[in-house]
């Protein structure tokens, strides 16, 4: 039987599978034929206070104050690019992203949001920035909520010491606290907590008192990840299957939010209902539509969307790797073209519209993909095996993920990938 913990599945391809293009394409063709009237502008800031044991993101820690404003100048010009590029385009989802953007000074944030105003109009779209317990002062987070931020996404992983230890988070429960105080005293409408399980030494009991100190700051969404350990990650050393424990973990959790009247998204996203809700989420939280394209990412780490091409820079995990990376992108004058991607065919597009649909708990839309792709999903797919395993409940004009498909997403998504995506991954080299 196929493990529950194959891979997290947040967008398709994965970035492994991309790979140099050649020539070039630039940044004017690319979007020409594309819908540019409702996009999702992306601000990356690959920089954090110190690298967590479980993280692979692509990131940097302890950047001076010369690099930091070294790295907005080189978004500055990419903006400037990226804007001459796409022409007559609107804006409708902010966010910003990393590594921890709050690792940025008061005042660089609002160079920041400068940028991002360039392109898209803040305060008027949704608008979500990622935190830490460590980086949410009172003065950044006062430059936030005065520029529009809708959204405050915080990693806390664990309310407990010892366990944010053991996944290499050393952080302390006041901390954390004193954080959440002030993001709640500067209004954000939506806050969201990210907890992680299948920490070493985290039993239910514990695992159900990260879940109610969580609870007691009533976010208006959690997020719930396992613990994956990932080459050239501080707990990459680490040899343990622990995934009967992940999933005893998870349904717990989700059992538990749902008792408190909370609503499953995703397997990794729960979601308290209010008055207003904006949909669809994105796994981001924002109103933005997963099945579709028109995502522009700036910063070094971003990711860009079309229908047809995506495309971003190198990427690497590795101390030194990443530092090389990051010291040609502060140096490049020339943001007019596509470095580094993947072009999608018919098959690649169908595909990514059924995994990103079908890994949200509403589903697939069988009536929209046939308007979209002009076929039914079942004809493109064989999706029997899923149903056999009581993963899949289909009907006329639907496909949904039962409780037990849910999850397993991080065995079904990867399970989906084309053959062309599976051995490009596997070709990738981590560095």
């Amino acid at each position: 039987m196929i493990g529950p913990y194959q891979q997290y599945v947040y967008a398709y391809p994965h970035k492994t599978a991309y790979r140099p293009l050649s020539p070039r394409p630039p940044l004017r063709d690319v979007w020409a034929a594309q819908d540019r009237s409702a996009l999702f502008l992306y601000l990356h800031v690959p920089l954090c206070e110190m690298r967590c044991g479980f993280c692979n993101l692509f990131t940097r820690t302890g950047a001076s104050e010369e690099f930091t404003g070294a790295y907005l100048d080189a978004l500055e010009r990419q903006a400037a690019a990226v804007t001459g590029a796409l022409g007559d385009a609107a804006f409708a989802t902010v966010a910003f992203g990393g590594g921890t953007p709050t690792y940025l000074a008061a005042p660089e944030l609002e160079r920041l949001c400068d940028i991002s105003a360039r392109l898209a109009p803040l305060g008027s779209v949704p608008f979500g920035v990622e935190t830490s317990p460590a980086t949410a002062t009172a003065d950044r987070l006062t430059v936030l909520r005065e520029r529009g931020t809708t959204r405050i996404s915080i990693g806390v992983q664990s309310f407990l010491d010892a366990e944010a230890r053991a996944a290499g988070r050393p952080q302390r429960r006041a901390e954390v606290e004193a954080a959440l105080e002030r993001i709640r005293r500067a209004g954000f409408p939506t806050l969201n907590i990210d907890l992680i399980y299948g920490i070493d030494g985290q039993t239910a009991a514990t695992w159900l008192h990260s879940l109610d100190a969580a609870l007691g700051w009533r976010p208006e969404e959690l997020y719930l990840y396992p613990l994956y350990i990932r080459p050239l990650t501080g707990l990459a050393r680490r040899e343990t299957d622990w995934d009967d424990l992940r999933i005893r973990l998870y349904r717990l959790g989700r059992d538990h939010l749902l008792a408190h009247g909370y609503e499953q998204v995703s397997m990794r996203m729960f979601r308290r209902p209010t008055d207003e809700q904006p949909a669809p989420h994105s796994a981001s939280g924002l109103a933005y539509c997963c099945q579709t394209d028109g995502m522009v990412g700036l910063g070094c780490g971003a990711r860009s969307y079309t229908s047809d091409l995506h495309y971003s820079f190198e990427y690497a995990v590795g101390t030194r790797q990443v530092r090389a990376i990051l010291d040609d992108y502060l140096h490049e004058t020339d943001f007019t073209t596509a470095r580094v991607g993947f072009t999608l065919t018919g098959d690649e597009r169908r595909r990514r519209h059924l995994i990103q649909s079908l890994l949200q708990a509403e589903g697939l839309d069988r009536v929209a993909y046939r308007e979209r792709f002009h076929t039914d999903v079942t004809a493109d797919f064989d999706l029997t095996a899923f149903a056999d395993r009581g993963w899949l409940e289909q009907t006329p004009t639907s496909l949904r993920l039962t409780p037990d498909g849910l999850a397993h997403s991080d065995a079904l998504g990867p399970a989906l990938f084309s053959p062309r995506v599976k051995t490009l991954m596997a070709s990738y080299t981590p560095r």
